[in-house]
């Protein structure tokens, strides 16, 4: 009998990359409308929930200890298991070069501890939950990220902005490949401990290195320039997204890589698409 995940954010980057991979693997769907649904009566038989909800960096401490007890409640209520998108943030300004699952949660930052409150408020709860921790997504579509709005933004005119020194290396992520990957590691509900802690490695690059890729695969020569942060700093007054996107600056300074193991072990038939492939579907929206 097929099982059932409810999707949180169907519209979403995760979300609908989510619906696309459970339903490969033959999940039934179902899609949470903000309209007209209630999360309590939504989650009802559901054995999965899919948090794909997003919000601006500004509406993340009033909105992410909100969402975090309602779907709390509702997976308590119900028995169903919940599949996050994790990110990096909990480590801090001092993260090592490698992190792994055993990385302290060490962050000081507002964005950081939002997170790290999150995480925990699972893990003290004892509901079965999967955190799919990644770095900085590849998107099908632009969708509003780091990569198609910031550094590809302009490559059809050959120029590349990044964020740090061209030399450090930054963690990233095609969201399909994510997907595949929460959808086998979702198989696999019934054998997982009641907290999970999986890192996507993805693909580590530095900014050069990402250049040279785009290049490769898109047979458009890209410029590579550091970007200047100067703009978010004017703007920050009259810009509430400005302050945030600045605090985790740290991210493209420090030279930094995710440990696959745990993933390699909870989804054992998983093929990550080529980064020429990758690359190619990420900026096919940049290069229309």
């Amino acid at each position: 009998m097929p099982r059932t995940a409810l999707i949180l954010g169907s519209n979403g980057r995760f979300g609908r990359h989510m619906a696309t991979a459970l339903s490969r693997h033959g999940w039934t769907l179902r899609r949470f409308d903000r309209a007209m649904d209630t999360l309590p009566k939504a989650a009802r038989g559901a054995d999965l929930i899919v948090n794909g909800w997003n919000m601006p960096y500004a509406q993340w401490a009033e909105e992410i200890p909100r969402q975090t007890r309602q779907i709390i409640d509702a997976a308590t209520a119900t028995g169903a298991a919940v599949l996050i998108p994790g990110n990096i943030y909990v480590y801090g300004e001092d993260l090592p070069e490698t992190l792994t699952p055993d990385t302290p949660h060490q962050s000081t930052h507002h964005l950081g501890k939002i997170r790290r409150k999150m995480e925990q408020a699972y893990r003290d709860a004892g509901v079965k939950t999967i955190i799919l921790r990644a770095g900085d997504y590849l998107d099908t579509e632009a969708s509003g990220n780091w990569f198609d709005l910031i550094i590809a933004a302009k490559i059809a005119k050959g120029k590349f902005s990044y964020p740090g020194p061209l030399d450090r290396t930054h963690v990233w992520a095609y969201l399909p490949d994510v997907a595949e990957a929460g959808a086998q590691i979702a198989e696999r509900l019934d054998s997982l401990p009641v907290f999970s802690d999986i890192l996507f490695d993805g693909f580590t690059l530095t900014g050069a290195e990402m250049a040279e890729a785009i290049t490769r695969a898109t047979g458009q020569p890209v410029s590579p320039k550091q970007m200047s942060w100067l703009p978010f700093y004017i703007a920050q007054p009259f810009w509430k997204e400005a302050k945030h996107l600045r605090e985790m600056r740290y991210l493209w300074n420090r030279a930094h890589r995710l440990d696959g193991t745990a993933l390699a072990r909870a989804a054992p038939g998983f093929t990550p698409t080529p980064l020429d492939d990758a690359l190619r579907q990420a900026t096919k929206p940049l290069l229309q």
